[in-house]
Parts: C-alpha cells; sequence; structure tokens
C-alpha cells in the first residue's frame, strides 16, 4: 500500500538553493515547450536571487522533504490604485506532483504575500494553451483581461535597433 503524500510545505528560497531554482525552471521550460536559460542566464538568475536586495523573491514548495515546485514573483506599482501590485512571474510545480494540493500551497502562500504587502492587485501570464493553468487560476477567483494586451520588446528592439519610423 501506498503511503498517501503529507501536506505540501511552502518555504522561502535559501542562498544553498541555487542548482534547485536552476532544475525547477529548466522544468518549467520543458512543460512549456521552451528553451531553458543558457549557462549564462543560469549565472544571472542566481546571482539575482541572491544579490542584496534580490532582484525578485521565492518560494519552494516541498512534499515529503522533496522540492516539487517554485515561484518567482516581484513588487510593481499600479499608479491608478496607488498601491503596490505583485507580479507573479512563475508558478509550477512538477507533473509527476500535481494533484497533491502543492500547486494550490505555494499559490496561496503568494497571494498571502501580496495581502500582507497591502498590494492592490496580483497579475501573472498563462499561455493560452495551458488549459490546467487557467482552470487553476479561474478556480480562485482569477480573471483573464481580454481588453489588454501584453506587449514585449527584447533583442534587438530593447536595444532599440528595430524601429519601425
Amino acid at each position: 500500500m501506498t503511503k498517501p503524500a503529507g501536506r505540501p510545505v511552502v518555504r522561502a528560497f535559501r542562498p544553498d538553493d541555487g542548482d534547485l531554482l536552476l532544475e525547477l525552471v529548466q522544468g518549467l521550460a520543458d512543460y512549456e515547450r521552451l528553451d531553458g536559460p543558457d549557462a549564462e542566464a543560469r549565472a544571472r538568475l542566481i546571482a539575482d536571487a541572491t544579490a542584496t536586495p534580490p532582484r525578485f523573491e521565492a518560494r519552494v514548495v516541498e512534499v515529503d522533504g522533496r522540492a516539487v515546485g517554485y515561484a518567482v514573483f516581484f513588487m510593481t506599482y499600479s499608479t491608478f490604485l496607488a498601491r503596490p501590485s505583485l507580479f507573479l512571474e512563475d508558478l509550477f510545480v512538477l507533473p509527476d506532483a500535481r494533484g497533491r494540493g502543492a500547486g494550490s500551497a505555494l499559490f496561496d502562500a503568494v497571494l498571502a504575500e501580496a495581502q500582507a504587502r497591502g498590494c492592490g492587485r496580483m497579475e501573472w501570464t498563462a499561455l493560452a494553451w495551458n488549459a490546467p493553468a487557467i482552470a487553476f487560476y479561474e478556480a480562485r477567483g482569477a480573471r483573464a483581461l481580454h481588453e489588454w494586451h501584453m506587449f514585449r520588446l527584447d533583442g534587438d528592439a530593447l536595444e532599440g535597433r528595430s524601429r519601425v519610423e
């Protein structure tokens, strides 16, 4: 008989969690069918996570002592609300650990951070094809913002080299 999994435990990222964070970020990249961070990006990620102050915050969720997921977030600001906002960059649980409450525990921990910090809102993105993630978020009362479009500058455009005039 299989022993039921224990309750998920969410904890803050620690400086010695660097390899763990990189492994979980690669797991998210694999799930999203994207290339993971290259060696230089991996080094920057760890440097940014452990900087003083860190450029982002992270939480790790464990089940039975095994790290099975993570969340990365940072603060932004809403001028219309005149309150801080929490932006959830990543929330990921390894596929073999889903269905045990780890994602809910992780999400709830980040939501508690937003509430404790007096945030007016918490925002994130989800890939349009990721129906399980969308259902997870909608079950918590989140709504898709169809009236807003996300835009991105990167590569040459970020450097100002691809301007259309």
